[in-house]
């Protein structure tokens, strides 16, 4: 675009206060200037609207990530916990087998028996699951394998033994069963 000065040589009209020929675009040159300005600012427009609609979803999606982490935060708060009980439970296990060992009909098994039941029925109501692991195809998912041994009664790839009990909290593995994975036949 051509700029006119007031006393530039081309424009001697401005000096005298008519502004006709100053005022009227020529058709030439300034009208493809104008052109490519506009389309310049058209594909400006139409960049920045596209940024602006891929701003405006990163947020939504940030927005619904952030709802979906706090549920999750929520639904998973006493996980920390249960875990830490997890050891607790293994040796109230070994008591209870110990007391087993002694005679089912001792009071100290019997008494140790109920507490067992209570303590299952407010982990259960808490969502945590036992994961029964004997007799099952070896998961990688849900157990870990401590040793192999060859059985001829078990097939291959088959969980033999539970050395600890795994569990899931909810929909989650919160520790893995430890076993021992038949290997086949001899």
């Amino acid at each position: 675009m051509k700029k006119i000065f007031a006393n530039s040589p081309e424009n001697e009209n401005v000096e005298t206060g008519d502004t006709s020929a100053a005022a009227e675009p020529s058709p030439g040159a300034d009208g493809i200037e104008n052109d490519d300005a506009l389309a310049g600012l058209q594909a400006d427009l139409a960049r920045f609207r596209d940024l602006a609609l891929r701003s405006q979803a990163d947020f939504e999606n940030f927005r619904k990530r952030t709802a979906r982490e706090k549920d999750d935060a929520i639904k998973y708060a006493n996980s920390s916990l249960l875990e830490r009980l997890l050891p607790i439970v293994d040796n109230f296990e070994l008591g209870l087998a110990a007391a087993k060992a002694e005679g089912e009909n001792s009071p100290v098994y019997s008494g140790m028996s109920l507490v067992s039941k209570q303590l299952s029925d407010f982990l259960s109501d808490n969502g945590l699951q036992p994961i029964d692991a004997v007799g099952r195809k070896f998961d990688p998912n849900l157990h870990e394998a401590i040793a192999h041994e060859p059985s001829n009664s078990v097939p291959e790839e088959t969980v033999i033994r539970q050395t600890r009990r795994g569990y899931k909290f909810k929909d989650r593995l919160l520790r893995p069963s430890s076993v021992v994975v038949s290997s086949g036949r001899k």
